[in-house]
């Protein structure tokens, strides 16, 4: 067994340890975690202050003063490890890619932990390292963070929040209310991966090829869209609720309407099946790595170039368009030859996807 560090009775037990109230009370305990778990994999120099907030940096982008983008997620996947991924990377990846798609380069990442007390400590040593990984990987450190633990049974082992902080330049402008008539509608790959991936272990279903998340940081491929100086109008991923739901608040944001292809749509066959097994539309189930894009017709062919030249968006498509439309409906033409409304998600399809 290793050495105590001076001031703890003895080192953290990750193998076999539980998180236990002590842990989030304040005192010795809850400083031992921060020091031996938190800060010896998401270590930086602004977490290192060590103070209630991290001071940064003034906002320069390529020299001139930029605007901030902020943006805050709390997850509460279940089950917290799932094929492709897990609760700590995806914490990562889903908070930078809501800033990313604002246009902004994502700097620095908080994070805030809900643990549970008798969450192993092995399990939880697991996340925060596969979080590090992520963050190190997006170029995005952890600079500040809170941990609180709640009596057992009054949690789910581990909730994570995660709040982005990034730069926009000024004179780029994308959102959801800038669609316009005529405009091309593109996804950057295959839907439906992540909702299935962890429905599928969750109801303990296996199929023929293994379904896995596509969990993903997204804003080197937005940087390169950006780069070709096309005429981007918005930038989304589709998450909670998927395509459906995302290009029906485009869509009413907007005041347009839009035209989808079915026989367009990247759907990996695997995912496909186990929606038709489990009841789902693949249209409404979450991603947590794609991205859609909504840009000017004519600049649809090069975003198409550029999406399939980056590793995530090999399967990217041309899926549709924007519409003339007042009452703000999105259409599917189907592969028999008909019409269909797509509609927001009704309900919760797939609870705790994210």
């Amino acid at each position: 067994m290793s050495e105590a560090k001076p001031g703890y009775a003895r080192p953290l037990d990750l193998k076999h340890g539980r998180i236990d109230m002590s842990h989030g009370a304040g005192g010795r305990a809850m400083a031992q975690l921060i020091s031996e778990l938190f800060a010896r994999h998401l270590g930086n120099a602004y977490l290192g202050q060590g103070n209630d907030g991290a001071v940064l940096p003034a906002p320069v982008l390529d020299g001139q003063a930029a605007r901030l983008v902020m943006s805050t997620d709390c997850h509460v996947v279940s089950p917290l490890f799932f094929p492709g991924g897990d609760i700590g990377c995806l914490s990562v990846h889903g908070t930078i890619n809501d800033v990313a798609v604002m246009g902004a380069k994502p700097l620095y990442l908080a994070a805030g932990f809900i643990l549970e007390e008798g969450f192993a400590l092995a399990d939880l040593a697991r996340i925060v390292e596969s979080m590090a990984r992520a963050a190190g990987a997006a170029g995005v450190p952890v600079v500040t963070g809170d941990t609180k633990v709640v009596e057992r049974g009054k949690g789910d082992g581990v909730f994570v929040t995660t709040t982005c902080v990034g730069v926009l330049p000024d004179g780029l402008e994308l959102g959801g209310a800038r669609a316009r008539p005529g405009d091309a509608v593109l996804v950057s790959g295959t839907l439906g991966d992540h909702g299935v991936a962890v429905m599928s272990l969750r109801e303990n279903l296996s199929f023929e090829a293994a379904i896995n998340s596509d969990t993903a940081a997204l804003h080197g491929l937005i940087a390169e869209l950006l780069a070709t100086g096309a005429d981007i109008r918005c930038l989304r991923d589709p998450t909670r609720g998927g395509l459906a739901s995302t290009l029906n608040e485009i869509a009413t944001q907007s005041d347009v309407g839009m035209v989808l292809q079915e026989n367009a749509i990247p759907i990996k066959p695997v995912v496909a099946a186990a929606c038709e097994f489990l009841g789902l539309d693949p249209l409404h189930v979450a991603n947590e790595g794609k991205l859609i894009v909504i840009c000017a017709a004519d600049d649809a062919p090069r975003l198409l170039e550029a999406m399939r030249a980056h590793a995530l968006g090999v399967d990217a498509a041309l899926i549709g368009n924007v519409t003339n439309d007042p009452n703000h409906f999105v259409q599917l033409n189907t592969t028999f030859g008909g019409r269909r409304l797509v509609d927001w998600l009704a309900g919760e399809q797939l609870p705790r996807i994210c």
